[in-house]
């Protein structure tokens, strides 16, 4: 069974900053990745930001400079710290995690937390 919970969404003016937290819960098998995603009104969902098990890490290029994907095993929990943040930075942001069980790739998404930047 594997449960992500999201946490730390909200209201924040352009410029503000928020951390964002996905708490991954694998109780079987074995973590590849873990992303974040987000989903603006009308718009396809699109990866923000991601770190593998390497803790090599990968980002949108709307984002570079300004968020920061990070991971803390002890806590099994990956943050996403959002910097100078702007109005089209306005979606819900889902958690994602692949994981490996008995030689096979899965997946699972979180319940999504919603960030609105005002101007």
């Amino acid at each position: 069974q594997v449960q992500l919970v999201e946490s730390g969404g909200g209201l924040v003016q352009a410029g503000g900053s928020l951390r964002l937290s996905c708490v991954v819960s694998v109780l079987t098998g074995e973590i590849a990745a873990t992303e974040w995603h987000r989903q603006a009104p009308g718009m396809q969902r699109e990866l923000v930001a991601g770190i593998d098990s390497g803790e090599n890490t990968n980002y949108a290029d709307s984002v570079k400079g300004r968020f920061t994907i990070s991971r803390d095993n002890a806590k099994n929990t990956v943050y996403l710290q959002m910097n100078s943040l702007k109005p089209e930075d306005t979606a819900v942001y889902y958690c994602y995690t692949e994981f490996w069980r008995l030689g096979t790739l899965y997946n699972e998404w979180g319940q999504g937390t919603h960030v609105t930047v005002s101007s």
